[in-house]
């Protein structure tokens, strides 16, 4: 990677101080840590792989966002890809605001927006108008080119495909002027001119990583955490109650709602599955609705239309509606401060890292926060850990360990689905003082013994080294 090029980005100027100015709140010491380290590979001449790890409501929206104002400062288009509408119009709303009162353009584009206004924004896009894109999958459609993209975002990135975030990152690829770095020697630096250069890429998650985790199977980033949450934020109350206390759940649920309050219920499935007997988010509307005759009940599902779905968000948002039935399509990137109960049916049939973004949608704003876990008796063991491991802690990075537990790597990181281990030999619960060494070996034979290194990646890799040299 650092033989490639990358347009160097040194501009942290007048966009980015008038950002910080316009910020109606202070970045806490840890989005300040994060933002040096990112700002510092932006400067340089080869491309930053960095993945970004912040827990739910840490902040990470506005790192990128100061991150995509360097490269404006620049002279450089920014791309934010979020894996979901609701998410990509989350960023693009909260992004948009901040930005285009300092008269920085910003286009959208997704798959469900009409012709003409995609093909409008196509055009800002090329022609370099729209300073910043934020959008979904459609940014990596034939037919979408970019004008001069110094710095691609990809938000949740687990939920992409390897392919999908290269595609994104290829599409960056330009033959532009490059700045010599300090130290490059000059065959270095010309190689370098030679070659298109590629943005720089930011990975975001608020999916926390177990560190150990993070330097094998991440071993080609670099890693920045934001450890701690923004000041105001309340830790979320969660309780594990049995499905036969469902009438205790809907009565508190009143009187939430009567006392101005919000509430997400949400539920695993949208239709009836003769498989899984689940609660249907349908049904719960219908029920919901029946026994809160008093109250605005909205319902959200993946398969609505974008507009309908769009259109209930914001009659949540704007406290219209009292209580919003939803599938996990709310998982990530829905921010209403006022909504301060969450109650989640069949919590038992959800993974820990799911029951922890979904309980991230309340707790956001200056109220006290609760999160009622509601299971169908009898629990597996697996089941009953998770549900544990939630009601004692509200710590992403916590969770993320006990996840690791539960599951084991393969499987926490989805490498069992595709049948490879992480690992051959090593243990991460008992080997973990081998994996700085480890990585510190790899570093000293990458620079002084190319042989061994190309025998480890032959036996090890085999084929699946081009994933690296995409």
């Amino acid at each position: 990677r650092r033989t490639r090029g990358a347009p160097a980005l040194p501009v942290a100027g007048a966009l980015s101080s008038a950002l910080r100015n316009a910020l109606p709140f202070a970045l806490t010491d840890a989005q300040e840590r994060v933002l040096d380290e990112i700002r510092a590979d932006l400067r340089q001449a080869y491309p930053m792989q960095r993945l970004l790890q912040g827990d739910v409501g840490s902040g990470k929206t506005v790192v990128a966002a100061l991150a995509a104002a360097q490269a404006i400062d620049s002279g450089f288009q920014a791309v934010l890809m979020a894996p979901t509408e609701i998410l990509a119009e989350q960023h693009f709303r909260k992004i948009a605001a901040w930005l285009e009162p300092l008269h920085i353009r910003v286009a959208w584009l997704t798959g469900s927006l009409r012709k003409k206004e995609k093909d409008a924004a196509l055009e800002e896009i090329a022609s370099g108008a729209a300073r910043l894109v934020v959008g979904t999958h459609a940014l990596i459609q034939e037919g979408v080119e970019f004008a001069q993209p110094g710095l691609v975002i990809v938000d949740e990135q687990h939920r992409f495909g390897v392919g999908q975030r290269l595609a994104l990152r290829n599409k960056g690829r330009q033959d532009l002027p490059l700045l010599q770095a300090a130290g490059d020697s000059s065959d270095l630096f010309q190689e370098k001119q030679d070659a298109h250069l590629m943005p720089h890429q930011l990975m975001m998650s608020a999916t926390p990583i177990p560190r150990t985790l993070a330097m094998t199977y991440y071993a080609d980033l670099e890693v920045s955490v934001i450890d701690a949450l923004p000041p105001g934020r309340t830790p979320v109350l969660t309780r594990v109650l049995d499905q036969a206390r469902r009438e205790e759940v809907i009565a508190r649920v009143h009187v939430a709602a009567l006392e101005g309050r919000q509430v997400y219920w949400v539920c695993p499935l949208i239709e009836e599955s003769e498989a899984l007997q689940l609660q249907t988010a349908t049904d719960t509307h219908a029920m919901l609705t029946e026994a809160l005759p008093d109250l605005a009940v909205g319902l959200v599902h993946g398969r609505m239309k974008p507009a309908d779905k769009q259109a209930v968000m914001d009659a949540f948002t704007h406290a219209t509606l009292q209580v919003l039935v939803a599938t996990t399509v709310i998982e990530v990137g829905v921010d209403v401060p006022n909504a301060s109960l969450m109650v989640i049916e069949h919590a038992e049939r959800f993974g820990l890292s799911q029951l922890h973004q979904l309980r991230g949608r309340v707790g956001r704003g200056s109220a006290a926060s609760v999160c009622l876990l509601l299971y169908q008796s009898p629990l597996g063991q697996v089941a009953r850990q998770r549900l544990a491991t939630m009601r004692e802690t509200t710590d992403g990075f916590e969770i993320a360990r006990r996840d690791l537990e539960i599951r084991g790597p393969g499987e926490f990181l989805g490498a069992r689905q595709s049948g490879q281990a992480l690992l051959r030999f090593a243990d991460l619960e008992t080997d973990q003082w081998l994996v700085e060494k480890a990585r510190g070996v790899a570093e000293q034979l990458l620079q002084h013994d190319p042989v061994s290194v190309n025998a480890h990646l032959q036996r090890w890799l085999g084929s699946r080294e081009d994933y690296l040299k995409a």
